[in-house]
């Protein structure tokens, strides 16, 4: 019946289904997909200045946390492209025009070593060459009651944009705007900033300390700007800031008996290393069997006696505060809980 086909889960496969089409009816299926991991020298202006450990995370492909906030991603563009985009239209002054990005590419040497900044403005203010005169970076939130200047990691990205676009043109391109936008109001607060040669030293200081951890493959220290950010991070868990039992976990592999992920968040992961054989662990098979179907799944084992048991294979209710004991070490009057691997067991070597 129709009614039965109404679910949360036929209504998400429904919208990714509709992204997918869109990123290639736009020419932007390169969006379809997990991004691959960026090489260390190789930086974006929106994971500018953020905590180094959270940008390598992201930057690795590390498996996200919890379920991706559509929402919010769906009424950031909505809010760039159906009311900033027309409101900048109405405030040109003649000869001037809007487009809805300008792309950048830029190159810093810091200490004899090259990094890279690549990606894309949102609407810049140009002439009637396309050429820049302003560009802008949109940004919205729940509110603006105490917002009194613009976000650093926010002016980090604004600051690749002016860098990158005064070196390509021969007029000066050097200020841009942050705006904010109220998910709630649709209030904004709009800030002018002039590109400022100490700050934007501080940022390509932060992409070099970024890249040498990379290079290094070490993990990064974990340094949010404020404390809070912490509870809102996609990585809580594997960094240690949750009450799992895991902390300072390496990028590779899933958590062995955490639940927590996202359906669309863990397809990401499985298929951007799909060429490593990443599979689920066993907790998540009993959440998704028809991703265990798809992309297989690993066995439970027992770290005492060493025995495995297929994921299917062990008696358990989904419980993950109440795992399943191990059948030898139980006959044998030991009460040993089982668990999937460790992440760094997980994936093979490339």
């Amino acid at each position: 019946m129709i009614r039965d086909r109404i679910t949360n889960r036929t209504f998400n496969e429904w919208y990714s289904e509709q992204q997918f089409q869109n990123n290639i009816l736009e020419g932007k299926a390169y969006f379809n997909g997990p991004s691959p991991p960026k090489d260390p020298e190789q930086h974006t202006p929106s994971k500018l200045l953020q905590c180094h450990r959270k940008a390598s995370y992201a930057r690795q492909n590390a498996p996200r946390e919890g379920t991706q906030p559509k929402g919010l991603f769906w009424f950031g563009t909505e809010f760039e492209e159906q009311v900033i985009v027309p409101f900048l239209q109405s405030v040109t002054t003649p000869g001037t025009y809007v487009t809805n990005s300008v792309w950048i590419e830029t190159e810093t040497i810091r200490d004899g070593k090259s990094l890279h900044v690549r990606g894309s403005t949102d609407p810049a203010i140009v002439t009637a060459d396309a050429d820049p005169l302003l560009v802008t970076e949109i940004k919205t939130t729940t509110s603006l009651d105490h917002l009194s200047a613009p976000k650093p990691h926010h002016r980090a990205q604004l600051h690749a944009y002016l860098h990158a676009l005064n070196k390509e043109y021969e007029h000066d391109v050097t200020t841009g705007l942050i705006v904010y936008g109220s998910r709630e109001t649709l209030d904004i607060k709009a800030f002018s900033v002039e590109f400022d040669a100490a700050f934007w030293d501080d940022v390509v200081a932060w992409m070099a300390d970024q890249a040498a951890y990379e290079q290094e493959s070490e993990l990064p220290p974990a340094d949010p700007e404020r404390d809070w950010e912490c509870n809102y991070c996609s990585f809580k868990h594997r960094c240690g800031q949750a009450d799992t039992p895991y902390t300072d976990t390496d990028r590779n592999g899933l958590l062995p008996v955490f639940d927590g992920y996202g359906r669309q968040n863990l397809q990401e992961y499985l298929d951007g290393h799909a060429d490593r054989d990443a599979r689920l662990t066993p907790t998540l098979a009993h959440q998704f069997p028809d991703l265990a179907a798809e992309y297989g799944a690993y066995d439970w084992s027992c770290s005492r006696c060493s025995a495995s048991y297929g994921w299917d294979d062990v008696e358990w209710d989904g419980d993950t505060e109440s795992l399943p004991f191990c059948p030898v070490c139980a006959d044998s009057g030991d009460l040993v809980t089982l668990s999937g691997p460790e992440p760094n067991e997980q994936l093979t070597t490339t």
